[in-house]
């Protein structure tokens, strides 16, 4: 678990070579749960949602939280695009998910699918 998080972050910009199914599961999961933990407390901590800014001090938190998501979007979208690699599919199946409702069913099953051999084998890190 901890090895597969660790690989999440190391691979941040690696968008080709593979990830399995454990290696993407793990870093969803722990982010979720994260996520909403941290959340949860810096609304606490500021007595406020996090998009209400009243103060300096709010924007800051603000825009810090606003750099982490798009850091952890990054880090997420190249492993979904080493994940579809290792089902043996072209990135572009990501598209897919434009399809209201069922495109995104049908990613997530997609990501569900077992490793096969393809040709975007890689050793990474």
């Amino acid at each position: 678990m901890i090895e597969s998080y660790k690989r999440f972050w190391l691979n941040i910009f690696n968008f080709s070579g593979t990830s399995n199914r454990k290696d993407y599961w793990w870093p969803v999961i722990i982010n979720y749960i994260l996520g909403a933990l941290i959340i949860c407390l810096l609304q606490r901590i500021l007595g406020h949602p996090l998009n209400d800014i009243y103060t300096w001090g709010d924007w800051t938190v603000n825009f810090i939280v606003l750099v982490v998501s798009f850091c952890v979007w990054l880090a997420t979208l190249s492993l979904q695009f080493r994940r579809l690699h290792d089902t043996n599919r072209t990135a572009w199946w990501i598209l897919i998910m434009l399809i209201p409702v069922i495109g995104q069913i049908w990613f997530i099953i997609l990501l569900l699918l077992p490793s096969k051999p393809n040709r975007f084998q890689q050793s990474f890190f």
